[in-house]
């Protein structure tokens, strides 16, 4: 595999980066994997059987020294990062000893959707690891996928989506007429091969995404396919700011507050793409996206449409 792009992947077994890996080995580009994780969880079934397909497992303290950072790194081309959310700013420490190893391209934990700073929390924080990263002068690429399907299931009277419905996310944002783009994980790491191999995408930002629809939309989606009325509830604006000022200060009391934590995030996306209307091709665009189907014409993922009769037809979703 002397030709083979070398990746490294951090965080390999979670939802999105199996999804990578699985995009990287079945992609037509030659990539020489290796699969970062903790050394308490590398001996476990996750970690077993990406090392029966090739995958290479390396135990790493992404706090730890950055002179073991470095050993590990040195002679990598690309750094695939998906770290949990709660963790992120432990990526300016591996981007340090990237930066020192010669990586050639650093592509952070994002794999979200696309806004402008200082309307999510957790975007802030990405922003800050980018600003961290271009501090350094180190490569990189930011891709994010827009809205994930798998929380995008409305539920219908049977029950036969019951599933597959998000607790979160089974509303209808205002009068449901703000556009959404969205991505199923099992795409996410088909996207990423093709973009980490492309120069073109190199020290920018990619919007990848498979489907564009309304709330308005998705619901007449799953009635034409289910034959029944889809059951959503509908939020406004004010309802969903009130409920943002609640967790904001219960999380600025207590940062530890996990729940009031998720409340932040979950409401923050609510407001950002349902009702501000970030998460659409033009605005991507607008943010500094590169269209990820004007670089790849006729490349595309699982549709809405086949993902919902799937689920009809009985197919567990991915848990997200």
């Amino acid at each position: 595999m002397s030709n083979a792009i070398k990746v490294v992947v951090v965080g390999a077994t979670g939802k999105t980066g199996q999804s990578i890996v699985d995009g990287l080995l079945t992609s037509e580009t030659n990539f020489d994997i290796t699969a970062v994780g903790r050394a308490s969880s590398i001996t476990g079934a996750a970690y077993d059987a990406l090392k029966q397909r090739g995958v290479r497992v390396e135990a790493a303290d992404l706090t730890g020294p950055e002179d073991d950072l470095v050993k590990l790194l040195t002679g990598v081309d690309v750094v695939i990062s998906t770290i949990v959310f709660t963790r992120l700013y432990d990526q300016i420490h591996l981007a340090k000893a990237a930066k020192r190893a010669g990586v050639k391209r650093f592509v952070p934990s994002d794999f979200g959707t696309p806004t402008a700073r200082g309307v999510m929390r957790l975007h802030n924080h990405k922003d800050d690891v980018l600003a961290a990263i271009q501090r350094l002068h180190l490569p990189y690429t930011i891709i994010a996928v827009g809205w994930w399907a798998e929380h995008s299931v409305p539920a219908v009277p049977s029950g036969r989506t019951d599933s597959a419905v998000s607790p979160y996310f089974n509303i209808v944002p205002g009068d449901g007429t703000t556009p959404n783009a969205y991505t199923h994980i099992s795409d996410i790491g088909r996207y990423v091969a093709k973009i980490i191999a492309d120069p073109r995408t190199l020290n920018k930002k990619v919007f990848a995404y498979t489907d564009v629809y309304t709330a308005n939309q998705i619901a007449g989606l799953m009635e034409e396919l289910s034959g029944e009325k889809a059951v959503q509830r509908h939020v406004t604006a004010e309802e969903i700011s009130k409920v943002l000022d609640s967790a904001r200060a219960k999380f600025e009391a207590n940062p530890e507050d996990i729940a009031a934590r998720i409340d932040v995030t979950v409401n923050e996306y609510i407001q950002s793409w349902g009702f501000r209307g970030d998460n659409t091709p033009e605005l991507a665009e607008y943010f500094g996206y590169l269209d990820f189907k004007k670089l790849y014409p006729g490349v595309g993922g699982k549709t809405l449409r086949t993902f919902y009769q799937e689920v009809l037809e009985g197919g567990r979703k991915d848990a997200a």
